[in-house]
């Protein structure tokens, strides 16, 4: 299972405008985590937090990557991290379990692997398109808030697929949506 996580604005932004070092979310970008303030608690989005963490893998695209300072090496427990890039340059060594990828195709395979039976995360909006372009994103699991960014970093663009509400739960300033990408229903750009 290969799940895209990712927080959003009401009109579909993932990050505000000028998103960049420093200001890795963007301008007001930073409103769209507050949820996370509650991930410790008992309610909807702790849950949600915790099945992010038991993921055994994680795609994401280069520029996630490098905007989160490569993670210091460690998304989260240790998991492999797969990173899609356009180019890989041998001086580069990714820091502790990170490895690039230029075909999302091997990315996906090796990352299915090293999950076993655990889902695979996605993050990043260059990652997800790739991947449901490719039709290999089984899922897509937003955490819409309920702001309205009015630019920034778009999720999706010209990438269309037909999907399933598969779970929602709603707690304090975020609707937590879990789609299923239906399977023949998948195109690309």
């Amino acid at each position: 299972m290969i799940r895209l996580y990712m927080s959003m604005s009401l009109d579909g932004f993932v990050a505000g405008p000028d998103d960049r070092p420093g200001q890795e979310l963007g301008r007001g970008g930073g409103r769209l985590f507050d949820w996370l303030d509650d991930r410790h608690g008992d309610g909807p989005s702790a849950q949600v937090y915790r099945e992010a963490l038991a993921t055994g893998a994680l795609i994401s695209g280069r520029r996630t990557f490098e905007l989160a300072g490569r993670w210091g090496g460690d998304h989260h427990d240790g998991v492999p991290s797969h990173v899609l890039t356009h180019h890989v340059d041998p001086a580069d060594t990714p820091p502790g379990s990170a490895r690039f990828f230029t075909d999302v195709t091997t990315a996906a395979e090796e990352a299915r692997a090293a999950a076993g039976d655990r889902a695979v995360m996605v993050h990043g909006a260059g990652a997800a398109q790739a991947l449901l372009a490719a039709g290999l994103l089984d899922e897509i699991e937003l955490h819409v808030v309920p702001v309205l960014l009015g630019e920034g970093r778009r999720l999706f663009g010209a990438t269309k697929a037909e999907l399933e509400l598969v779970r929602r739960l709603e707690d304090r300033d975020v609707l937590h949506l879990r789609y299923r990408v239906r399977a023949g229903a998948r195109s690309g750009h």
